[in-house]
């Protein structure tokens, strides 16, 4: 009878815990966002590099503990034991590095250099949300907490009974600036340190305000304290002392920067104004909880829940506000292009490489108002530097390829934003398209070539060539729609529709994919499809050839027809692991993230090829597209701090996740359409913010019915394998019937497919 029991107590147990990982409504979505997810990362091998902000969205200032030395990317890594100091951070990657950063570190005694400051601590007595962290410094028996808005921040640091309460300050090295102001409990100064992409003139000013007056001051230089209350040097800092009479005594401290002026950043302190703690977390959580909120999600598995909202809240960041509101609330900000302070929106921290593919699209479906202030921040880009950004940090930086801008401009105005000036961006681009700019990084680099002969030549010492012609051809497609929607004449659309076809020039017939070309017109030779890097960026030829997102078929025409064309989409999976790479010298992440995913040549974790699993729905069968996007998301994403593949990269790969688990993706921005895939979950809500919902709903959705059988678009039948953005941005509800088998007879008819400039009847 005993056995019994026990028995049926372990059934219920089990059923209980299996039911319990289950999740009908989400009531508060940050509550199920891992802010450490992907941070167990290293330079040789990402699963994520990222680091736990503690920020608003699309803040001025994230904050995270730092881990790491001061200049290191990677600043807090989850195997570190460690820390060093609490950080103003901007860093939109390890690889990229910080601009303008500065630390704050409670101590209990009279250690203040990077090193000897650093105390031992746990994840177990580590609470980490994107709105409040948490942490007990075992050393100095001392626990920090914090809490921002978007230029400010409140701490708390709670101290033993001790008579060696200290905070110090680093204002980091390459000439900074500590002043002491003990009447008001104050501090000030400013760091310069930066990676570039900066004015001469650079500086990002801070003021500090505690609640308890000092009963010691400090400054320091180096590693050597100096009694004096102001010091400007190479690498300064400050260290101030507390009375702390009983355990428990709390310090309370006020912090804001700004990029314009110390007197600027007593304005941004005012965010916070008389809000206690309690308030300013309770606000942080209420703006996480309604942003987040904007996707709502139902009937998944916590883990599921869990990975959509944590990257969800990753896309939410970056490129991050650097402007600023002034003492009468006027929009202004310093320019990192002249050094002066300007009028109207900036932003900084993303590399349109990566974030024209999903990033920006999503941006125009869920957060339309933000990415207007974004274009509006383009437009004095351009004005201010005389070129588009491609990659921002906070001005110009010379890294990655392509003209991607396009893109991100001409999606934007397609999918109906408005207030801006377009006219000046769209000059910005024919500009940018059409000359060298004074870094490889902006304009495009190897421009005469493309324009005369079709393709930048693997011949002439410019590098990553193929990746360059294959995007610029989908650049030049974005300026044509761009173009035609905004009524530019026949002639000069004619030109852009002329080279978006240029991608043909690099077909090599003879393996059916991607090949530099030469000069004379010969390919190169000899040709590896496995190498790395050479002709193309972060990938080899298997991962490029698909980079005719705004022509599929006639990709699929080149590679001889529809049957071949998924033979090779079948290919990526079907091959090992195989690569050279004898260009860079050494496995660099991205090589080693795809050797060891154990799906082939198929390299998520990086962006060239994330798009490919949609290309199944251009050759009628859809099916495969669905089985390869949910074993991606199974296999690739967990809400843990190993749970991504690769970089995350500016919210681009989480873009794909949260995008695929809607159940569409944007293959082709500027399109006006989202290739169809499976669903993750039974439902959900895109709360548009132009009063409407869209709803996707799979009642029967499951691990196992994972292929869609039918599907329904506001009551109607639905055949094609894609969704227009204008009826989506209308609401409604697109309802699938899913199963565990595919459905080989849906999607199959060349007039399901999606857009292709070829089939462009309206060109």
């Amino acid at each position: 009878m005993l056995k019994k029991a026990i028995l049926f107590s372990a059934a219920l147990i089990l059923f209980g815990g299996a039911r319990a990982q289950w999740v009908d409504v989400v009531h508060d979505p940050v509550d199920f966002v891992n802010p450490l997810m992907g941070t167990q990362s290293t330079g040789e091998l990402s699963a994520g590099n990222t680091y736990p902000s503690i920020a608003l969205p699309w803040g001025m200032n994230f904050w995270t503990p730092q881990t790491g030395r001061n200049g290191d990317g990677w600043q807090y890594t989850y195997t570190a034991d460690k820390i060093r100091g609490f950080k103003q951070t901007h860093q939109p990657s390890p690889w990229m590095n910080d601009f303008g950063e500065f630390s704050i570190m409670p101590v209990n005694g009279g250690e203040f250099t990077e090193n000897t400051r650093a105390s031992w601590f746990t994840h177990k007595a580590e609470i980490v949300k994107p709105y409040y962290y948490s942490v007990y410094l075992a050393d100095y028996d001392v626990t920090t907490e914090l809490t921002p808005t978007e230029r400010a921040v409140r701490f708390r640091f709670t101290f033993p009974k001790t008579d060696s309460a200290h905070i110090v300050i680093d204002a980091y090295n390459r000439a900074s600036y500590i002043k002491i102001i003990p009447g008001e409990n104050k501090i000030v100064g400013y760091t310069t340190r930066n990676s570039g992409g900066v004015a001469p003139n650079f500086k990002n000013y801070f003021v500090i305000v505690f609640d308890k007056p000092f009963t010691s001051t400090s400054t320091w230089r180096d590693s050597v304290l100096v009694d004096s209350l102001q010091l400007t040097d190479k690498h300064v800092g400050a260290v101030v002392g507390f009375a702390a009479a009983h355990r428990g005594t709390v310090i309370n401290a006020r912090v804001a920067s700004s990029f314009i002026s110390i007197e600027q950043a007593e304005q941004n302190l005012s965010e916070i104004g008389k809000d206690d703690f309690a308030t300013v977390e309770a606000k942080g959580r209420a703006i996480w909880n309604k942003t987040l909120g904007r996707v709502s999600v139902e009937g998944g598995t916590i883990d599921q829940i869990r990975t959509f909202y944590s990257s969800l809240y990753r896309m939410l960041f970056f490129p991050m506000r650097i402007y600023e509101k002034d003492a009468t609330g006027h929009i202004v900000h310093y320019s990192p292009y002249n050094g002066k302070v300007e009028a109207g929106y900036m932003f900084s921290g993303t590399g349109f490489w990566d974030t024209f593919r999903a990033l920006y699209p999503f941006l125009n479906i869920v957060y339309p108002s933000i990415n207007k202030e974004m274009q509006e921040g383009l437009v004095n880009d351009y004005k201010e530097g005389g070129w588009l950004p491609e990659w921002s940090d906070p001005g110009y930086r010379d890294v990655m390829i392509g003209n991607n801008s396009a893109s991100v401009v001409a999606e934007a105005w397609l999918k109906g934003l408005r207030g801006y000036d377009i006219n000046t961006l769209y000059e910005a681009l024919l500009k940018d398209a059409n000359a060298e700019g004074p870094i490889s990084a902006v304009g495009r680099k190897g421009v005469s070539y493309y324009n005369s002969l079709g393709y930048v030549p693997y011949d002439v010492h410019i590098n990553e060539n193929a990746a360059r012609t294959l995007e610029y051809a989908y650049d030049d497609f974005c300026i044509y729609r761009l173009g035609k929607a905004l009524g530019r004449p026949e002639s000069e659309l004619a030109v852009y529709a002329r080279r978006c076809q240029n991608y043909k020039n690099l077909f090599d017939p003879e393996h059916k994919l991607m090949r530099g070309k030469n000069q004379d017109g010969s390919f190169e030779s000899p040709f590896n499809p496995f190498k790395w890097g050479d002709a193309f960026t972060e990938g080899n030829s298997w991962h490029y050839s698909w980079s005719v997102f705004h022509d599929i078929q006639g990709l699929i025409d080149l590679m001889g027809g529809k049957k071949e064309f998924i033979q090779m989409l079948d290919s990526v999976f079907v091959m090992p692991p195989t690569f050279d790479d004898s260009y860079y010298g050494f496995v660099i992440h991205e090589i080693r993230e795809m050797q060891i995913a154990g799906m082939g040549q198929y390299a998520h974790g990086n962006q060239p090829i994330q798009h490919m699993l949609y290309l199944y729905d251009y050759a009628g069968e859809p099916w495969k597209c669905q089985y390869w996007v949910r074993e991606s998301m199974r296999k690739l994403y967990q809400a843990t701090p190993d749970g991504y593949c690769g970089d995350e990269d500016n919210g681009q790969t989480s873009a794909w996740y949260v995008f695929s688990a809607l159940g569409f993706y944007p293959v082709c921005p500027g399109s006006g359409q989202y290739v169809l895939g499976t669903p993750l979950f039974r439902k959900t809500v895109l709360h548009l913010e132009n009063g409407a919902s869209f709803v996707i709903s799979a009642p029967n959705n499951s691990a196992a019915n994972i292929y869609v059988q039918s599907a329904l678009l506001n009551g109607q039948p639905y055949t094609k394998n894609y969704l227009d953005h204008t009826a989506l941005m209308k609401g409604g509800e697109f309802r699938l019937t899913m199963g565990a088998t595919p459905n080989k007879a849906k999607g199959v008819d060349a007039a399901d497919f999606p857009y292709s400039f070829s089939t462009d009847k309206q060109k």
